[in-house]
């Protein structure tokens, strides 16, 4: 993850949350009283967001400890403990909700991704996201997708040419529009093509593509749509595939399979932020 852009997504996020201050701690806790906290994963899955907590209380107070107890991409069990905070139990608390916010919702997509992975069980056919995100974190989306064993689709309509059923319409062909992204985006950037059909995909082998999809397509189409291309080009399955769907595509030959329930249609994991007694000093 790019450390810069994640420093001011937190600090955007704790924003909107504090606002003018946490009304709530100020009120009952002394500046000077310190807590000791620990995170634990209630439900089994593969975390993701670690550094989260540490870069999120770093910005709040320079002595809030973080200590992990993980690493991201670990696979953990329930009741397991995953980190432990110490500092000010003002700054804790106030950073408490938005930092396991992530933590649990990067978590759960690292834990579907893994999922995903394992139903695939393909030493060939690669797991991979789509552009299906939440606006504003898809950084820290595709990172947890990593993390769960998969791998990124492009980043965002800038660093892959990707023509769809609606650009070929348009433009009147395959041909035609690998022609003119070519012409346009140089050749350090990819180009993509949807297909649907044989002919479709036939078009697209011969006009040039560095990657062709087979849109919804059935697992026996995709392999047969696979025979059809050369192996310089990258193949890629996507659209209407379910978790359940995945082993009926593993000898296909296809090099990926992209699932945009990956990161729109997880289950966050199920982790608890507890305090101990306070270790300097009560409440007042």
């Amino acid at each position: 993850m790019n450390p810069i852009k994640l420093k001011m997504m937190l600090q955007a996020f704790f924003n909107e949350d504090i606002g003018s201050g946490d009304v709530t701690s100020l009120s009952i806790f002394e500046p000077g009283a310190v807590a000791q906290g620990v995170l634990t994963a209630k439900s089994s899955g593969v975390v993701s967001g670690v550094s989260i907590i540490k870069e999120g209380y770093r910005l709040l107070s320079q002595d809030i400890a973080v200590e992990t107890l993980i690493s991201d991409g670990e696979v953990v069990e329930a009741g397991q403990n995953l980190a432990v905070v110490k500092g000010p139990v003002q700054s804790v608390l106030t950073g408490e909700r938005v930092l396991l916010n992530l933590f649990q919702r990067m978590s759960g997509i690292a834990t579907t991704t893994y999922e995903a992975v394992q139903r695939l069980n393909s030493s060939k056919t690669k797991i991979c996201d789509t552009r299906k995100t939440t606006p504003g974190l898809r950084m820290l989306e595709k990172y947890a997708v990593k993390c769960g064993g998969g791998h990124n689709h492009r980043i965002g309509l800038y660093d892959g040419v990707m023509i769809k059923d609606n650009h070929i319409a348009f433009c009147g062909s395959i041909t035609k529009a690998v022609e003119r992204a070519r012409q346009h985006a140089g050749h350090m950037v990819k180009i993509e093509v949807e297909t649907e059909t044989k002919e479709q995909v036939i078009e697209a082998v011969e006009a040039g593509a560095d990657v062709i999809m087979f849109d919804n397509r059935k697992s026996e189409e995709v392999a047969a749509f696979v025979d059809l291309v050369p192996h310089h080009i990258i193949t890629e399955a996507s659209g209407g595939i379910q978790l359940e769907d995945l082993p009926l595509y593993r000898h296909t030959g296809v090099d990926y399979i992209s699932l945009g329930f990956l990161t729109h249609s997880y289950r966050a994991m199920d982790i608890s932020f507890n305090l101990k007694e306070g270790v300097k000093s009560e409440c007042y």
